[in-house]
C-alpha cells in the first residue's frame, strides 16, 4: 500500500493533468494542502518535493509552488520513449514499420554512431500514431551491434524501446536533440495524411548508452497540428518538452 504522501503526490499529479492547476498558477499553501488532506505539513512536504523532482512544479525560497508542467508534457532529458509518453497521456500509441533494411554506414552514419564506413547498419521507417491517428514518422538509423535486435521485433511493436530494454538489457541514457522546420514530402505527406509542403516539426536526435556508446540516430518528423515543443526556463533548468498541440 501506498504511503500517504505518495498518494497525495498522485492526487496533485492529477488535479495538474485536469488543469485545476494550470501551467504557471500557485500551488494552495502547505498549510492550505495539509488541512485538505488532513495531514501534516511534513507529509505534504514530501508529496511536492517529488513533484519538483519530476519537473511538474518549481519553487524559491519562501515562495509558493509554481506550476511548471503536466504529465501531458516530457521533458526530452527523460529520454521516455515515445510509447511510454503517450500512456502518461492516457492515450494509445500505436505504429507500424513502413520499411527495414540493412544498408552500408554512410560518412554521416559512421560520425554520428562511431562506426567504419560502409559498416551494415539498419534503417527503419515508422509511422507512429496516438489513438491510431498518425503524427509522426520515425527514420532511425540503429547501431550494428544493436541491429539485429531491433530486426527481430515484431513491425507492430508499441514501445521498441521497451522491448529492447526486455530483451537486452539495453537503457537509452544520453540525447542530443537539434529541432527546426520542414516541409512534408511525398513520402512525408501520404504517410501522415497532411498535404504535401505541409509544416512539419523535425527532431534530429543522437541516442547514446550511459557509457556514452552510440545506439541509434535519428530523423523524428511531426505533424504540427498534432505535436508542439515547449521549453521551460530557469536559472537551474532549461528543459525542453514534447507535448500534445493545443
Amino acid at each position: 500500500m501506498p504511503a500517504r504522501h505518495e498518494e497525495i503526490a498522485e492526487e496533485l499529479r492529477r488535479a495538474i493533468d485536469r488543469e485545476e492547476y494550470t501551467v504557471g498558477s500557485l500551488l494552495p499553501a502547505e498549510t492550505d494542502l495539509a488541512a485538505h488532506y488532513g495531514v501534516s505539513r511534513g507529509t505534504v512536504r514530501q508529496a511536492v518535493a517529488a513533484l519538483t523532482a519530476e519537473g511538474l512544479i518549481g519553487s524559491r525560497q519562501g515562495a509558493r509552488r509554481v506550476v511548471l508542467a503536466s504529465r501531458r508534457s516530457q521533458s526530452f532529458a527523460e529520454l521516455r520513449s515515445f510509447a511510454q509518453w503517450a500512456r502518461a497521456m492516457g492515450r494509445e500509441a500505436t505504429g507500424h514499420v513502413v520499411s527495414q533494411e540493412y544498408l552500408p554506414a554512410t560518412a554521416a552514419d559512421a560520425v554520428r554512431l562511431q562506426l567504419r564506413e560502409k559498416t551494415p547498419v539498419l534503417h527503419v521507417l515508422r509511422v507512429r500514431g496516438l489513438d491510431g491517428e498518425p503524427v509522426l514518422l520515425e527514420r532511425t538509423v540503429y547501431a550494428d551491434w544493436i541491429s539485429p535486435a531491433v530486426a527481430a521485433i515484431e513491425p507492430g511493436c508499441p514501445s521498441v524501446t521497451q522491448r529492447l530494454f526486455e530483451d537486452t538489457g539495453l537503457v537509452f541514457a544520453y540525447g542530443e536533440h537539434v529541432i527546426d522546420a520542414v516541409a512534408a514530402g511525398a513520402q512525408d505527406a501520404e504517410l501522415l495524411g497532411v498535404r504535401r509542403t505541409s509544416p512539419l516539426l523535425r527532431v534530429r536526435r543522437v541516442t547514446t548508452t550511459r557509457e556514452g556508446r552510440p545506439v541509434e540516430w535519428s530523423d523524428d518528423r511531426y505533424r504540427s497540428d498534432a505535436v508542439s515543443f515547449s521549453v521551460h526556463n530557469s536559472m537551474d533548468n532549461n528543459a525542453l518538452a514534447r507535448q500534445t498541440a493545443e
